[in-house]
């Protein structure tokens, strides 16, 4: 009779978790959580670079608008003639007194002063290339902390 009472008290199903089953499933949450972490960090990451990248077009595109409101001033905003710009009191006020090179310039401090602003380390240059098609060639470059050195670059032709 007491061999027949082992029996069915071994084929008794278990009843409750071992400490190895309840590590293994603590283990395995662990992971995933840390798997979670690494992807929300990865995309705040991806989104602040498309932040800066988005700046750096808006930025481009504004210098690139005002190039074409002022064609006069076209060899002007040349980096090699004007370099950063200079601010001008007559320019500021919407530029009626304000002759093509100058208003050039001044668009150029604003510009690089923005540039500035809105990016890390950010720097931006012109090169106009040609005399009666001139070609414009907008660079912003920045730098991004985990990533590195970023570039940006628009050419046009107004």
């Amino acid at each position: 009779m007491t061999a027949s009472r082992g029996r069915t008290h071994r084929g008794r199903p278990p009843r409750g978790l071992s400490l190895v089953e309840a590590l293994v499933a603590l283990v395995v949450l662990s992971v995933g959580l840390l798997g979670i972490a690494a992807l929300y960090a990865e995309s705040l990451l991806s989104g602040r670079t498309a932040l800066q990248r988005s700046q750096a077009v808006l930025l481009a595109s504004d210098l690139a608008e005002r190039i074409r409101a002022n064609r006069a001033g076209g060899p002007a905003y040349d980096d090699a003639i004007s370099g950063a710009g200079a601010l001008n009191d007559a320019c500021r006020q919407g530029g009626g007194g304000c002759p093509p090179e100058q208003m050039a310039s001044y668009d150029k401090a604003e510009w690089t002063a923005a540039v500035k602003t809105a990016l890390p380390n950010g720097a931006g240059a012109v090169a106009v290339r040609g005399s009666a098609s001139r070609t414009y060639t907008i660079s912003i470059r920045w730098t991004e902390p985990a990533i590195g050195s970023q570039v940006y670059t628009l050419s046009i032709q107004p």
